[in-house]
């Protein structure tokens, strides 16, 4: 059975305890249980910090010991990490140039059955609007690893978006690439699927003559590797959270080329239901047939040129 990122998360972070004592961890009660459960609480307990139900307080604490030289690793549910202190990211870290490393669990409808307070399709899109941040969304626990570690190291800010839904494999080999998952004739659609949708975007489109592409991190965006793997005019862009999350940094990319981008993600995050995180997927459209609707839709039109 594969490890969950969850599980990963808690035994990398536990290794970079060992590893460097400017490591901190923060949490606001969510996560305590697990680091108590490996033993690192006992083994480490001025350096895992919980604040209690404090989210607000959590992140000024992070900003505070980054200040002091320690390098904190915040963890919590996506709304209450990102979307409740959003304020204090941006000014007791982002502001004071203070860096963290923040990682979410629950990403857009991991903990479904707790309604909407534990949904958060807008984090990324809401993290993407403050400067240095770089953003991840790993679709498998080696790449939740290989981020972690390499954030960590850099002693730079980032947030990483973990979730229940794995791909079978990893897909990304170094932080930051895209990797080309399928390749389809000169000129044909490209599809850029971010994170744990790759699977079923791979079976959405298995008989189709399509590229697909692959990301887990949608900022800072790899522009250069996705302008030279571009060769058609339409762009399919997946992402597990808001739809259009990454559509100005794609632009951005591919800038001066005449190109039709289609956006498919979360439209409609107030479902009113609460269901399980395969209810939701479905009701999204991102499951494979969802995906597969969505591709067949975008290109059923050829694009116009002017002459």
């Amino acid at each position: 059975m594969i490890e969950s990122m969850r599980e990963r998360f808690t035994r990398v972070a536990g290794d970079l305890l060992a590893e460097d004592n400017r490591t901190v961890i923060v949490l606001a009660v969510i996560g305590h249980a697990a680091f108590s459960q490996q033993g690192l609480v006992g083994r480490y307990p001025k350096r895992i910090v919980d604040v209690g139900i404090r989210e607000q307080a959590q992140i000024g604490v992070a900003g505070g010991l980054a200040l002091e030289g320690f390098k904190p690793i915040v963890s919590g549910y996506a709304p209450f990490l990102v979307e409740r202190p959003y304020e204090q990211i941006k000014l007791d870290l982002t502001h004071q140039g203070a860096d963290a490393i923040l990682v979410s669990v629950g990403a857009s409808w991991d903990s479904s059955g707790s309604g909407r307070t534990h949904l958060a399709p807008e984090d990324v899109t809401l993290m993407a609007t403050l400067p240095g941040w770089s953003i991840h969304v790993p679709g498998h626990p080696d790449e939740l690893e290989m981020l972690l570690r390499h954030e960590h190291s850099l002693g730079a800010s980032a947030y990483i978006r973990t979730s229940v839904d794995l791909n079978s494999r990893p897909y990304s080999t170094a932080p930051g690439m895209i990797s080309t998952l399928k390749r389809g004739s000169h000129g044909s659609p490209t599809v850029l699927v971010v994170g744990p949708l790759a699977d079923a975007t791979l079976d959405a489109v298995d008989d189709l003559d399509v590229s697909v592409l692959y990301s887990s991190t949608p900022a800072p965006l790899d522009g250069d590797a996705l302008r030279a793997l571009v060769s058609g005019t339409d762009v399919i862009l997946i992402e597990p959270y808001l739809a259009g999350t990454s559509a100005a940094r794609v632009m951005e990319a591919l800038a001066g080329r005449p190109i039709r981008l289609h956006s498919h993600g979360v439209t409609e995050p107030d479902l009113r239901h609460y269901g399980t995180p395969g209810d939701h997927r479905t009701a999204h459209g991102l499951d494979a047939p969802g995906i597969r609707d969505f591709v067949l839709r975008s290109t059923a039109t050829p694009a116009w040129h002017a002459h």
